[in-house]
C-alpha cells in the first residue's frame, strides 16, 4: 500500500520487468522476485517512511535484505518449524536475524526467549523491551504508555480488535520514540492512528447477517488469540468455520483451540500444492474427541465453502473464515463480502 491505497497488479508490472532485466540469469524464488519488485516500486515513489513485514521467522525472509532503521519483534511462538526449529529459543534466534548493529530493536513479547536477548548483545543492537524500557497500563475504557522519554495517557484502545493489539500498539509507540528525531509524530497523530487503524484479515469483523469474521490465523498461537477474541464477542447461537490451511501447519492443535467454539466446520481446498486438502483436514479433525452436534463439510474452494456456510447459517449466527492467507484471500477476491442470510429474503 502507498498512501493508504493498494497497488494494482498492473502498476507492479514495470517493476517486475526491471527485476527480470537486472537479474541476468540469477535464479530468484517467487518471494525474492516479488520483494525486489515491490522495493523497486517503493524506491520510485520515494515515501518518507516505509514499513515492511518480515515473514518466515525473520532471518531467512527475502525482506530481510533491507537494513532497517528500527526493527520490531512482536510475539514469538511455534511456526514454520521445519525451517526455524521446534522451540521458542530456536525461533527467537531466527527472528533476531532482523536486528542490526547499533540500531534499535523493539521487543514487545512480554517473555522473550533468551536467544533474542543474547543476539542483541552479541551484535550491539539497541534493545528496547516491554516491561523494562516501556510500559503499559489500562482499564476498561483507556490505557496509558510510558517510555524512556515520552508518556501518553488516556489513550483509546486500538481500533483493531483483540487483546494482542494493545501489545502491538505499545511496540509501535516504542519504535516511534526511538525514531522521534527522524519521524516526528505528534500525540494527536498517535491518538488518530489508534482510532483509525485497519488491517484487513486480522480479526476483521464484517457487518451483516450473519456476522462474518476474517482472520488469517494459521498457527496455534494465532488460533489461541482468535479463540480468545471470538469468546469475547458475546453469545451467538451457532458458529460456522470456513477453514483451509497449509500442510505444514499444526492443524490438530489449531482444531483443539477452536473446536469448543465451532458448531459447523466447512473445510476447503486451497489453490496451492502446499495446502492440505479439505478431506485431509476432515481426517485430522476426526482425531479429536467427538463433540455432539458438530457437523463437517468439505468444499473445493473458500468462496464455495463460504456460500455453503451462509446457506446453513441463521441471521443471528456468525461465520469465521481462517487458517491461511489463501483462505481469507479466497473470499476477498471480489471485495469484502456483505452477507445476507437467505432466511432474511422474502
Amino acid at each position: 500500500r502507498l498512501d493508504g491505497e493498494n497497488t494494482s497488479a498492473e502498476a507492479l508490472i514495470p517493476h517486475f520487468e526491471r527485476v527480470e532485466a537486472a537479474r541476468q540469469g540469477t535464479t530468484l524464488t517467487y518471494f525474492e522476485f516479488t520483494t525486489l519488485a515491490i522495493l523497486d516500486r517503493l524506491a520510485a515513489a520515494a515515501p518518507e517512511v516505509v514499513i515492511l513485514e518480515v515473514g518466515l521467522g525473520g532471518r531467512l525472509d527475502a525482506v530481510n535484505v533491507i537494513d532497517a532503521d528500527c526493527a520490531i519483534i512482536t510475539s514469538i511462538d511455534l511456526d514454520h518449524a521445519e525451517f526455524l526449529g521446534n522451540d521458542r529459543e530456536s525461533i527467537g534466534r531466527e527472528k533476531a536475524g532482523i536486528m542490526r548493529t547499533q540500531r534499535t530493536v523493539v521487543v514487545s513479547d512480554p517473555m522473550p526467549p533468551t536467544s533474542v536477548l543474547d543476539r542483541a548483545r552479541e551484535i550491539d543492537a539497541r534493545l528496547v523491551r516491554l516491561g523494562h524500557d516501556f510500559h503499559v497500563a489500562g482499564d476498561r475504557q483507556q490505557w496509558s504508555w510510558r517510555g524512556q522519554q515520552r508518556r501518553y495517557a488516556g489513550l483509546a484502545y486500538p481500533a483493531l480488535r483483540g487483546a494482542n493489539q494493545l501489545i502491538n500498539a505499545a511496540g509501535v509507540l516504542a519504535a516511534l520514540e526511538a525514531l522521534h528525531d527522524r519521524i516526528p509524530v505528534t500525540a494527536q497523530a498517535v491518538r488518530n492512528g489508534l482510532a483509525l487503524v485497519e488491517l484487513p484479515g486480522r480479526f476483521q469483523i464484517v457487518p451483516g447477517q450473519p456476522t462474518l469474521v476474517l482472520d488469517v490465523a494459521h498457527n496455534p498461537h494465532a488460533a489461541a488469540a482468535l479463540a480468545e477474541n471470538l469468546d469475547a464477542m458475546g453469545f451467538y447461537p451457532r458458529t460456522h468455520a470456513v477453514f483451509g490451511a497449509m500442510a505444514d501447519k499444526d492443524v490438530l492443535d489449531i482444531f483443539a483451540r477452536l473446536g469448543p467454539l465451532v458448531d459447523v466446520w466447512h473445510f476447503t481446498d486451497l489453490p496451492t500444492p502446499r495446502a492440505s486438502s479439505a478431506e485431509q483436514l476432515q481426517q485430522i479433525f476426526g482425531r479429536l474427541p467427538a463433540r455432539p452436534g458438530v457437523s463437517l463439510h468439505c468444499h473445493p474452494a473458500p468462496q464455495v465453502a463460504l456460500d455453503a456456510a451462509v446457506s446453513l447459517a441463521d441471521p443471528a449466527d456468525r461465520i469465521v473464515v481462517f487458517g491461511s492467507f489463501y483462505t481469507v484471500g479466497g473470499v476477498l477476491q471480489q471485495g469484502i463480502p456483505r452477507l445476507d442470510a437467505p432466511h432474511l429474503n422474502p
